[in-house]
């Protein structure tokens, strides 16, 4: 395993190596030679303040400003009484390990910072701006909205934009996770953040910097610390009211039992205080302080490898305990994006009625008679479409080629008064008929409906297979097509033809009915106050959202729900990291407690139940950090 170790790691390094080789000669020649106390004294002193100067001169300073009780003032009391004991290499060895734990502290926690740094990086240096018809380079956070940048290939795209000319593809891993590049054309939106790969585009700007996805993403990912977690609440006071009790605890050991034995000879007093060195050495707690927040803080920079980020341990832990899962349809299950699911002619063939309803639809720019239009791929000849009128509610009128057809919904029909029928699919109907001498004649009809995403199915099984019990969709569309999409999908429930404020009443309802938390997953822009009301709000492919940054508790960077079940994972296995770490620690320290009271340990087991245990909590903490997949 490769470390970058930084000036001040490289320099507690070597401070710790040149320690230990003093140690380990000073030991070989007090076994080799006898020596006065006070020689041996002085030799152990030295790698002792080698190693541990620092932390006698913080110990010191918070002493004098009224700070007594932290960790590094149980080492200083601890080690001082053991030199006053007359264990001199134990001593010296216990503030040797202890700056080896805290050299271990600090490398893992710039491992686990490593991939957040690595989002940090997405900030673009600066953006090339034409104005009066040159180009220049700015910051890009002087660039207005409305303004059009140049981005070559291999440049950070530097605010949002949709492209005005040019086509490339686009390296969006920082946001995503996603390692295949998109290709991006005119029209086509890209985000800041993201890189140009190969060609060069110019952008009409949609957002000035401090709107931008990468400012909103950067604000979210430095603030994540802040949302502790209620166990990181809990250790933090923990260790606020543990470190006076310990040092208590180690005065009440050395004391009370000369005193009650009536012992109070030297090699007795010098006993229990050795028992209280162990005592105080063993309590530290610092496998607990450090080890909890290096697992959440591993959770949120793992997780956002993967694009989902987590805006606070807290979160995370609520994500861990949810058994409900309430999902928005549109642009969360579904694309958002009507299509041409199925043709059903009468008459004529399939192609032609597309022809007909494509030149009938070609003037509107509603979504179902765009995608009729997109569904034609063909060139429509817009001087044979005349006397276009729409009817309000019901569809269309155009004449094609001198012929009047009508294109629209059943009522439609009944206006025309055409021999129509229903589907037997569910969606939007757009059914087709033409005029002629004895009457309306029906041509047929189209099916057409939103798009369910491709990993929406695998998602929803995702989900079951993690044990959450209840699966459940909000949409505003009608019975019919809610039933579908939810039967397709394998839901465990669904409410259609619901208003925004009707989406809030059934939330508030599911969260009252719940056994566990409840997530909500929307699109984070109609969805923001069932965001706000949920246990845990997941924005679904939420770049550039202002609603999502702000109302969501988790934003996940594109549109696929299958990132949901891998946040829950995430999360899951954060947590168990966690209470792993407490109990071990916990554990161990309490046993060894107990056997130096009796006077069974030493002070090299002392050193284990400190040292030893704070870096496997470390190394098991740094698990968190790892891919789930």
């Amino acid at each position: 395993m490769k470390f970058n170790l930084t000036r001040k790691q490289k320099k507690m390094l070597w401070r710790i190596i040149i320690a230990a080789v003093m140690l380990a000669v000073f030991m070989v020649l007090e076994h080799l030679f006898e020596m006065p106390w006070y020689l041996e004294l002085i030799l152990f002193l030295i790698p002792y303040i080698v190693s541990g100067y620092d932390v006698l001169r913080t110990a010191i300073i918070n002493i004098c400003h009224g700070q007594f009780f932290d960790e590094k003032f149980l080492m200083m009391i601890a080690t001082v009484g053991a030199f006053g004991t007359g264990e001199y290499p134990e001593a010296s060895a216990v503030m040797l390990f202890y700056q080896v734990g805290e050299l271990f502290q600090s490398i893992a926690v710039g491992r686990s910072r490593k991939s957040i740094a690595k989002l940090m990086d997405i900030r673009p240096d600066s953006a090339n701006v034409i104005r009066d018809g040159q180009q220049v380079t700015v910051s890009p956070d002087e660039v207005s909205v409305g303004e059009t940048i140049v981005v070559n290939p291999g440049e950070k795209i530097p605010l949002d934009g949709v492209i005005l000319e040019g086509d490339t593809s686009v390296n969006q891993a920082a946001l995503t996770g996603e390692s295949a590049p998109v290709n991006c054309g005119v029209s086509d939106t890209v985000i800041s953040g993201t890189l140009n790969l190969t060609g060069v585009i110019k952008c009409r700007t949609t957002s000035t910097f401090g709107e931008s996805t990468v400012s909103k993403i950067l604000e979210l990912v430095q603030n994540a610390s802040d949302k502790k977690a209620k166990v990181e609440n809990f250790i933090s006071k923990f260790a606020r009211w543990y470190t006076p009790c310990v040092v208590i605890g180690a005065l009440l050991l050395a004391i009370i039992p000369p005193v009650i034995t009536g012992i109070t000879s030297w090699p007795v007093w010098s006993t229990w205080l050795n028992r209280a060195c162990i005592f105080l050495v063993v309590s530290c707690p610092c496998a607990l302080v450090v080890s909890v927040p290096l697992s959440f803080f591993g959770g949120i920079g793992g997780a956002s490898k993967d694009g989902i980020l987590i805006k606070g341990a807290g979160y995370m832990e609520v994500l861990s305990k949810v058994d409900t899962v309430v999902f928005d349809k549109t642009g969360t299950l579904t694309k958002g994006v009507f299509a041409v699911d199925d043709i059903h002619p009468n008459l004529i063939d399939k192609a032609e009625l597309l022809d007909i309803a494509a030149a009938c639809e070609s003037y509107s720019s509603h979504p179902v008679a765009q995608s009729i239009v997109r569904a034609h791929e063909g060139h429509i000849a817009k001087d044979s479409i005349s006397n276009v009128s729409e009817i309000a509610g019901k569809g269309v009128k155009a004449d094609v080629n001198g012929i009047t057809y009508y294109c629209g919904n059943g009522q439609l029909m009944d206006v025309c008064k055409a021999d129509w029928h229903d589907c037997h699919l569910t969606g939007t109907i757009i059914h087709i008929a033409r005029e002629t001498s004895s009457g309306a004649e029906y041509l047929g009809h189209i099916v057409i409906n939103d798009q369910i995403k491709e990993d929406s199915e695998s998602a929803i099984k995702n989900l079951m297979s993690l044990g959450v019990k209840n699966l459940i969709m909000l949409t505003g569309d009608k019975e019919g097509v809610a039933s579908a999409v939810a039967s397709r999908l394998g839901l465990t429930g669904y409410f259609a033809e619901l208003l925004p404020q009707d989406k809030v009443d059934k939330v508030e309802k599911l969260l009252n009915e719940a056994s566990g938390k409840l997530a909500f997953v929307g699109d984070g822009i109609n969805d923001a106050p069932v965001l706000m009301r949920a246990d845990c709000g997941i924005a679904m492919g939420a770049m550039g959202s202002d609603a999502a940054i702000e109302s969501a508790d988790i934003v996940l960077m594109d549109d696929k729900p299958s990132k949901i079940a891998d946040a829950i994972r995430i999360s899951r296995k954060t947590m168990r990291i966690v209470w792993e770490n407490i109990v071990f620690a916990l554990g161990v320290k309490a046993i060894i407690l107990i056997l130096g009271a009796l006077g069974i340990a030493n002070m090299w087991l002392a050193v284990f139940g400190d040292v030893g245990v704070l870096i496997i909590a470390i190394i098991n903490a740094m698990r968190c950090m790892r891919k789930i997949r």
